[in-house]
């Protein structure tokens, strides 16, 4: 059992000496710097990645291993799609914290800004990472006035999106 199973883990107080705030920033377009420098190794990035978390009392965002905690800030969306793939002809994405899922289209959207987001099992929902979006241009299809994926014949068109 990790100290983060307990019930009363996020209000214990922090270690002596030490506060829970810190300079750890998830920055908008989906890098993590910490005192202004960006934090560089991938195993730190994925672990920061899926250490994300909500306090439970005042849902500030938080990092969280089970171990420890600390707040972090959070300029934009706090789950990211860092790069779609073809596995077998069809879009395969990878999410910033490691996991990798098949595209749903349907779980598409596109915002006013043209930034496309994914809504996640769970119900999150993560923004594409610019390197991200470009990569799904393999499927990208207009039909009527619509943009969208056609994957294996099947056009999908992405809410929010069209050609005008």
């Amino acid at each position: 059992m990790k100290p983060g199973d307990h019930p009363e883990f996020f209000r214990f107080p922090a270690p002596e000496g030490r506060s829970r705030e810190s300079s750890i920033v998830l920055t908008r377009d989906g890098r993590f710097f910490h005192e202004g420098q960006p934090v560089e190794h991938p195993g730190m990035r994925k672990a920061f990645a899926s250490w994300l978390r909500r306090h439970p009392d005042n849902g500030r965002p938080i990092l969280s291993n089970g171990y420890d905690w600390t707040y972090l800030t959070v300029e934009g969306a706090e789950r990211f799609v860092q790069s779609a793939r073809s596995r077998a002809g069809r879009p395969e994405l990878s999410l910033l914290d490691g996991r990798e899922l098949p595209l749903d289209p349907k779980a598409l959207t596109c915002d006013a800004e043209g930034t496309l987001w994914l809504r996640l099992p769970e119900g999150e929902d993560a923004c594409f990472t610019a390197a991200a979006q470009l990569e799904l241009a393999p499927w990208l299809s207009e039909q009527q006035g619509a943009i969208g994926l056609e994957i294996e014949g099947l056009f999908s068109p992405i809410a929010g999106a069209s050609s005008a």
